[in-house]
C-alpha cells in the first residue's frame, strides 16, 4: 500500500471519529427512501421549482464553495445534483459536511429546483450520513469532450475491474448497465421456454460421475460417504434422466464447472442453459434456437445504453456440414488421413502437439484452427462425425455422422445441440469407446455412466437437445470481447 494512499485512509478514519464525537451515526440502520434519481427528475419536468423529494446514493461529486456546496448522489437508476447551503441546513450540520467524502452514502431531503444552467438540483434541508466511505472508489478524471463530460476510469490496472468488481459496479455507470441487460437476457430465456411449456428444473452439481462433455473435472471428495465426487461439466445426462421420468420438456440455467484454462472466452465457472424436448430432432432445436435468440436480442436490446450494438438477426441462419467445409479448408479430404499424416497436417495448421492428441482430438482442433474461427455471423454446422458425438443420433442415411449441430459466431461456439440418442445398446457402445479413450490418457473423456444407462433401458422418448452458454451468447449480443467483462465474478488468480 502507497503512502499516499495510507494517509487518505488515515484521514478517513479521522473524519469517522470526528463524525461520532458529533454524535452521528456513521452506518444507518436503515433510511426512508421515498423517491430515486430518476424519480426527481421527472418530477419536476419542465418547471423551475418542484416538490420536495427523498433521495439516497452514493457522493459521486462534490464542489465545496465556504457557505454553499454541491455535490451528485447516484443511485442505480442515475444521479442527480445537491445542493448544501450553510443558512439552509444551519451551522452544525452544515458544519458536519467538511467530514463527508466522495464515496460516501447519504440520506438527503429537499425541494426541488433547477439552476441557471438548467440543471436539476435538491435544494438539500436535511442530511443523514448513512454509511461513512474509509476507502476512496477509483473516480478517475473527468474532462470535457465535444461538449459532453466523459469521466476516465480511475482503475490504472484493468485486471482490477474484475477483482473489485464492486467499486467498478459503484464508479462505472456503464457496468452497471450491462448487467441489467444480462439480467434481462436472462428473463427473456425463462419467459421464451415458459411459454412453450418448458419446465424449469434443478439438477445435481456434485455427481459421482461427471459426463455429457468433454472436459476436465474439478474433483473433490464427500467426508461422510468417504467418495469422490465431481462439479458438474453439463446437465445433460440428469436432465434427459427426467424427459425418462415423463417431464417431456425440461431446462435448466445453473453454473457448470471445467478445470482447464482461462482466456478471453472460458472461465472455470459458467452458465449453461439446457433444455430438452421430447418427440423433436436436430432441425426442430435449430428453429427453436433462431427464435430464441431473437427474443434475447430484444431483451439486452431494451437497455438504451447497449441498444445501438446489439446485432439483429436473419432467419434462417447460414448452415454448413462439419466435414465438406472441413475439407474445403484444408483442401483435401481430411477424413482419409491415416493418424500420422492427419496429424502432420494438423501440426501445419497451428494445432498445438497434435501426437498428443487422440484422432477425434486432433480432427476437433483442426475445426477450431480451419472453420470455427472464421466463422463471424450466425452459423449452424451440422452433422458431426460419430467420433465427436457420444450422445447423439446416427444421422439418418449416413451412419457415419452424427445428428448434431453447433451455432457459431464471431468465431466462438454458443449452442451445441443433437437429436439425442436413445439406444441404450448403442449409448452403451459409444459410452464404452469413450472409456478407452480416457484409459489412453485423454482426460476429457468420461466413462461409462451405468445408472444413465438403466435410465435408457426403461425407455427414452425421442428428443432434441440443445445446450446454450450463456456468457458466450450475452458476448456477443453486448459486442464483449472478453468473457470476464460478462461476469460479475470471474475467477482470478489470487493477489
Amino acid at each position: 500500500m502507497s503512502d499516499e494512499l495510507n494517509f487518505v485512509l488515515q484521514a478517513r478514519r479521522e473524519k469517522l471519529e470526528a463524525l461520532e464525537a458529533a454524535g452521528v451515526q456513521p452506518y444507518a440502520y436503515s433510511f426512508d427512501r421515498q423517491h430515486t434519481a430518476a424519480d426527481a427528475l421527472r418530477m419536476l419536468a419542465s418547471a423551475d421549482e418542484g416538490p420536495a423529494v427523498t433521495l439516497a446514493g452514493r457522493i459521486v461529486a462534490w464542489r465545496s464553495h465556504g457557505k454553499t456546496t454541491f455535490a451528485h448522489l447516484s443511485d442505480s437508476t442515475g444521479k442527480i445534483q445537491l445542493y448544501f447551503k450553510k443558512d439552509q441546513l444551519g451551522d452544525p450540520s452544515y458544519a458536519q459536511l467538511a467530514h463527508y467524502d466522495l464515496g460516501d452514502i447519504v440520506g438527503v431531503h429537499g425541494p426541488l429546483f433547477r439552476t441557471r444552467t438548467g440543471e436539476v438540483t435538491v435544494r438539500v434541508d436535511r442530511v443523514e450520513m448513512l454509511a461513512k466511505s474509509l476507502r476512496p472508489l477509483p473516480f478517475g478524471k473527468e474532462e470535457e469532450v465535444n461538449g459532453q463530460v466523459v469521466r476516465h476510469s480511475g482503475f490504472a490496472d484493468p485486471e482490477q475491474r474484475y477483482r473489485q468488481r464492486y467499486a467498478d459496479l459503484a464508479v462505472h455507470p456503464e457496468v452497471r448497465s450491462l448487467f441489467v441487460a444480462r439480467s434481462r437476457m436472462t428473463r427473456a430465456i425463462r419467459s421464451f421456454l415458459d411459454e412453450r411449456d418448458f419446465l424449469e428444473v434443478e439438477t445435481p452439481i456434485l455427481q459421482p460421475l461427471y459426463g455429457g462433455a468433454a472436459a476436465r473435472p474439478f474433483t473433490t471428495v464427500h467426508n461422510a460417504l468417504d467418495m469422490p465426487l465431481y462439479l458438474r461439466i453439463a446437465d445433460e445426462l440428469y436432465l434427459k434422466r427426467l424427459v425418462v421420468g415423463g417431464l417431456e420438456r425440461v431446462y435448466e440455467i445453473g453454473h457448470d464447472f471445467r478445470n482447464e484454462g482461462i482466456d478471453r472466452t472460458h472461465n472455470p465457472e459458467f452458465t449453461m442453459l439446457e433444455f430438452y424436448q421430447a418427440y423433436a430432432d436436430y432441425i426442430g432445436m435449430m428453429e427453436l434456437v433462431e427464435q430464441l435468440l431473437e427474443r434475447t436480442a430484444e431483451a439486452v436490446r431494451s437497455v438504451p445504453e447497449l441498444a445501438a450494438n446489439v446485432p439483429t438477426f436473419q432467419r434462417p441462419f447460414k448452415r454448413v456440414e462439419w466435414i465438406p467445409s472441413l475439407n474445403a479448408a484444408a483442401g483435401l479430404d481430411v477424413t482419409s488421413l491415416d493418424d500420422v499424416a492427419l496429424r502432420a497436417l494438423a501440426a501445419r495448421v497451428g494445432v498445438e502437439k497434435p501426437e498428443a492428441l487422440t484422432r477425434p482430438k486432433v480432427l476437433d482442433e483442426m475445426f477450431q484452427a480451419l472453420v470455427e474461427s472464421k466463422l463471424q455471423h450466425p452459423t449452424f454446422v451440422v452433422d458431426y462425425p460419430v467420433e465427436l458425438s457420444p450422445l447423439a443420433k446416427l444421422k439418418r442415411g449416413n451412419p457415419a455422422l452424427t445428428e448434431r449441430f453447433e451455432l457459431f459466431a464471431n468465431g466462438k461456439e454458443m449452442a451445441n445441440a443433437f437429436s439425442e440418442l436413445n439406444d441404450p445398446l448403442d449409448q452403451r457402445r459409444r459410452f464404452d469407446a469413450q472409456a478407452r479413450l480416457h484409459a489412453a490418457g485423454d482426460e476429457e473423456a468420461p466413462g461409462v455412466d451405468e445408472d444413465y444407462l438403466r435410465a435408457m433401458e426403461y425407455g427414452m422418448p425421442p428428443m432434441g437437445g440443445v445446450g446454450i452458454g450463456v456468457d458466450r451468447l450475452f458476448m456477443y449480443l453486448s459486442g464483449a470481447t472478453n468473457i470476464r467483462d460478462v461476469i460479475l465474478l470471474p475467477t482470478m488468480r489470487p493477489e
